[in-house]
């Protein structure tokens, strides 16, 4: 670290100071002002099952059966989907106790593979990744909330954008502060019988089974979510491990029951055709209580907009820690002790994206680097490294340009990071702006970040 680096954080640690004595903390006292290790394995295992549903069994279903091609195929899709995300968190619970660091994916990369690596694996995420996911969840939020006031059209564009925003702006505000057996039994089953089940709506091909596995990859993703917050988890090396035993299974059996739902109650033609799955699922089950899975599907994303919200923020609070954003991002708040900057950040970020599916391609593309060289993460690599590769054969342009969104962190990485010399206004401005930011926000750098913790970067230069 040079000495305008140096001395920069030594001005904040020393306007921190000034703001813990004003709050009467001092440093030694019980009640220093760091992340709370508040998640034990009950919260553990709803942060992943949150994240995980979310919105994506209401989304997924459809691309699922259009690229499968048929209903067996599709469901085969799901049951494997779940045994693949099983591998991908086998490998993430080593990890998280070997490297018991939040931030993740993000942290694991940057361990392994060095700073530029991990910068791109950040600026991808904080680019496109997770604001896009979030935006996907609170779109579909304020879908299926409005559905029930249009029900044979889409909701007006310019509603479901104001009750989205109005969503995520509200939880960003509080982090900071047995029906499928009874219709089977009445035989409606017809599309789930075998001669029927694979009846293939069109022949798929490799590039479209490809595309039908990263559909329902989509809707796993958010199972390696808990690794994001594992600073904050009790005794992680227990709770970690088994939080991801219990979640996956559980999840890939509700994803699969779901999915039997949809096709004992509806055809695969009506399902394609559906605007929310969700909700003509409700029409033919509920009839004139159809209205419960419009909200049913709103508390699920909302929870899900939640837990994106909460894990995501700390991508860029362990990315500021290391250099690799604005130190501002690291701060956390004086008594509530949630990075409240970083919360803003991810907030603001998914105001101005859309969703694209280049978004799958890049995110796939760098959960799979944080992996260690064992059997199960080998062949989890293999199996996405073949999708990846038939995914960017039948969709070249997209996989492209999530590639080139990638890259484009490159000269960011060596002008932001590694340049060190920079002009004494640049470095006046963003140590005015981080002043600011600290006395508006009323944060500081955890009483044991980032003086106490050696930079991953570091370690792996030594």
């Amino acid at each position: 670290m040079d000495g305008t680096e140096t001395n920069r954080r030594n001005r904040a640690k020393m306007e921190q100071q000034k703001m813990l004595d004003s709050g009467g903390n001092q440093s030694g006292s019980k009640d220093r002002v760091t992340l709370k290790k508040e998640i034990g394995l009950l919260s553990a295992c709803a942060i992943i099952i949150g994240n995980i549903i979310g919105s994506g069994i209401f989304i997924s279903p459809k691309g699922v059966l259009d690229h499968a091609g048929s209903v067996g195929f599709s469901l085969i899709v799901w049951v494997l989907g779940g045994g693949i995300c099983a591998l991908g968190s086998l490998c993430y619970a080593e990890l998280g106790v070997t490297i018991p660091k939040s931030g993740g994916d993000y942290s694991y990369v940057t361990e392994i593979f060095g700073g530029l690596v991990g910068f791109l694996l950040l600026w991808s995420a904080v680019l496109i990744m997770y604001p896009t996911t979030l935006a996907v969840i609170a779109l579909t939020f304020s879908n299926y909330v409005l559905q029930p006031a249009f029900p044979n059209c889409l909701p007006p564009f310019i509603a479901t954008r104001l009750l989205s925003t109005a969503c995520v702006m509200f939880l960003t505000w509080v982090n900071c502060s047995s029906h499928i057996f009874y219709l089977l039994s009445l035989g409606h089953y017809d599309a789930l019988e075998p001669q029927t089940a694979f009846e293939f709506i069109k022949d798929p091909s490799v590039g479209q089974i490809a595309l039908a596995f990263l559909q329902a990859s989509f809707a796993y993703s958010g199972w390696n979510f808990l690794n994001y917050v594992t600073e904050e988890v009790v005794e992680p090396r227990k709770n970690l491990p088994r939080a991801i035993y219990i979640s996956i299974p559980l999840v890939t059996l509700v994803y699969t029951l779901t999915n039997i739902a949809y096709f004992s109650s509806m055809s695969p033609q009506e399902l394609l055709e559906s605007n929310a799955v969700a909700v003509t699922f409700g029409e033919k089950l509920l009839g004139v209580f159809s209205w419960v899975m419009p909200i049913s599907v709103a508390l699920s994303t909302f929870g899900g907009i939640n837990g994106y919200l909460f894990t995501s923020s700390r991508l860029c609070f362990s990315g500021a820690r290391e250099g690799h954003l604005p130190y501002l991002l690291a701060m956390i708040h004086l008594k509530s002790c949630t990075p409240i900057p970083a919360l803003l950040v991810c907030k603001a970020c998914v105001q101005r994206v859309h969703n694209s599916p280049s978004v799958v391609f890049t995110s796939l593309f760098f959960s799979h680097f944080a992996q260690v060289n064992l059997l199960v993460p080998c062949s989890y690599l293999v199996f996405w490294a073949v999708l990846l590769g038939f995914s960017l054969y039948s969709e070249p342009v997209v996989c492209g340009m999530g590639l080139v969104i990638m890259l484009t962190g490159v000269p960011i990485y060596f002008i932001g990071v590694q340049w060190k010399n920079k002009p004494h206004w640049i470095s006046s401005a963003v140590e005015r702006v981080t002043y600011l930011g600290q006395r508006l926000f009323y944060v500081v750098f955890p009483q044991d970040d980032p003086s106490e913790i050696q930079p991953l970067t570091e370690k792996s230069e030594l």
